[in-house]
């Protein structure tokens, strides 16, 4: 499979998909470290654990990965940990990310990785065991209702998603964002999304989906959910 295939007409590629494929982002994944951050409009800075995303399969991703079923989409895959765990472990597994320099980490870690976005037309459409949204990736586009809806679709009918949420219970947070380095130079600014578990599972209601359990470990939260 060719790390950088797409399918589907040509389109103007969004900002985030120019932020996540532009120099500080690319440069730290080579590097396997940050610091990175997310900048808010009001300058406030999010840190972006750049470290973890390079190394192996922590306690906490080994127990989301525990839950999965069949056949699983990596959404946001980063530089590929999970997909390569998955693939160790005797699962389907494919990683989809907007950045090239994700996309090509994964593949050096023996994983499958496509260079589409969440709103890309996809393989397998309809026929995912589980989906992942680790890492933050429920921020994707701005709007955590239209993700969920739109991962409904890839799924399978019953099919699991294990979304991680930050740690702020009462966190339902929409903003523009730039990623930026420690010299501080942002790329172009995109929509981004924040939510605790709370939010989640209230969105997820609206969305097509039931809460089936929830969890903290490591100091990360995670929630499942199934299609209704």
């Amino acid at each position: 499979m060719r790390a950088a295939a797409r399918v589907g007409s040509r389109r103007t590629v969004p900002a985030a998909e120019r932020a996540w494929s532009a120099d500080p982002y690319a440069d730290a994944l080579h590097a396997g470290r940050g610091p990175l951050f997310l900048r808010r409009a009001d300058g406030r800075l999010l840190p972006l654990d750049v470290e973890r995303w390079c190394a192996e399969a922590d306690t906490a991703d080994l127990e989301v990965l525990r839950r999965c079923e069949g056949a699983v989409l990596d959404v946001g895959c980063g530089p590929g940990r999970l997909v390569a765990a998955l693939g160790a472990r005797g699962h389907r597994a494919l990683g989809i990310d907007v950045s090239e320099a994700a996309v090509a980490h994964t593949v050096r870690r023996g994983g499958q990785a496509l260079l589409r976005s969440v709103f890309d037309p996809l393989p397998g459409t309809g026929r995912w065991g589980t989906a992942l949204l680790m890492d933050g990736n429920l921020g994707i586009g701005g709007d955590p209702e239209a993700l969920l809806v739109r991962l409904a679709q890839l799924l399978s009918p019953g099919g699991r998603l294990i979304a991680e949420t930050v740690p702020h219970p009462d966190l339902d947070e929409r903003a523009l964002v730039q990623v930026t380095d420690a010299h501080g130079t942002p790329g172009a600014p995109f929509p981004w999304a924040r939510l605790g578990t709370p939010a989640l599972r209230r969105y997820a209601e609206g969305a097509g989906w039931r809460a089936e359990d929830e969890w903290s470990t490591g100091g990360r939260c995670f929630v499942a959910l199934r299609v209704k």
